[in-house]
């Protein structure tokens, strides 16, 4: 997946099928079950809550739907190193291209939610790469390892010592985030990484940043991680608004998918695609 593409990977977050087949209707490399996406459609927090079973159920449904590579946010390894070791199994045998494991305690809490962020012990996190790496049979599956040593308020450095381990211990590529409104501390980062292990960015907050600058540094894959489900809120929320105020269907029938479009995603016959 990571191997002679021209530019980064774009990858774009989805929940389920029909987000995953969006995102490959707008052209982009790969699909990113998001953990943030799965719990809101469920609506939950992302916190912990929803089981591994659920993320893995909504991870295969995706990767059904679509031809290209699902990489699946896997928060934590759901536990600790034995857990991390079954997540690989699972996921390796549904055929998920990735998973991605974050060094934050389990459970963890997202990012960006206005509370202390609480890592693991560089060594214990260790345990949980290499005890996935030895569970890991396809030689084309990929282990990304995920520190959120930034986002625990920590520096630059303390990011790479956690990354130059995680990599020792067999991590594929590297994701550092970042909720800062800037690139700049990424950008730092990537100028320091010695590896030749690929780096990951999320430009989430630092949205100012453009994949061109973010590949020149270093970036091998660009993710936006939760941009699918926050423009449908959005959408949703407008449309179902307008639609309370008119009080009937003719004030937003401009604003929706026609249901011919919703079939096409669908895989419906076409022969039966004509219904608006």
């Amino acid at each position: 997946m990571l191997r002679d593409n021209p530019g980064p990977v774009r990858t774009v977050g989805a929940h389920d099928g029909l987000t995953a087949k969006l995102v490959q209707q707008a052209g982009f490399d790969a699909v990113w079950s998001s953990s943030f996406e799965i719990s809101a459609s469920h609506g939950l927090p992302d916190a912990s809550l929803v089981t591994m079973s659920q993320y893995l159920a909504a991870s295969e449904a995706m990767d059904l739907s679509v031809d290209i590579p699902v990489i699946a946010d896997c928060d934590t390894g759901f536990g600790g190193p034995l857990n991390a070791a079954y997540t690989v199994q699972r996921y390796e045998r549904a055929g998920i291209a990735a998973i991605c494991i974050e060094d934050k305690l389990f459970p963890k809490i997202n990012s960006f939610a206005d509370t202390s962020q609480d890592l693991l012990p560089t060594e214990e996190f260790v345990l949980k790469i290499k005890a996935g790496k030895e569970a890991q049979i396809d030689p084309d599956f990929l282990l990304i390892a995920r520190t959120e040593a930034l986002i625990a308020g920590m520096e630059v450095s303390e990011a790479l010592d956690r990354a130059s381990a995680y990599v020792a211990a067999g991590a594929d590529a590297v994701l550092v985030h970042s909720k800062s409104k800037r690139p700049d501390e990424v950008l730092d980062f990537a100028s320091r990484w010695e590896s030749e292990v690929p780096l990951v960015a999320v430009p989430t907050t630092y949205h100012v940043v453009d994949e061109d600058t973010l590949y020149n540094a270093g970036f091998r894959v660009v993710i936006y991680a939760n941009h699918g489900l926050r423009a449908a809120v959005r959408g949703v929320q407008e449309t179902l608004g307008e639609l309370r105020r008119a009080g009937r269907a003719q004030a937003v029938q401009e604003r929706i998918a026609p249901m011919h479009e919703v079939f096409a995603l669908q895989g419906m016959p076409a022969q039966y695609r004509e219904g608006r």
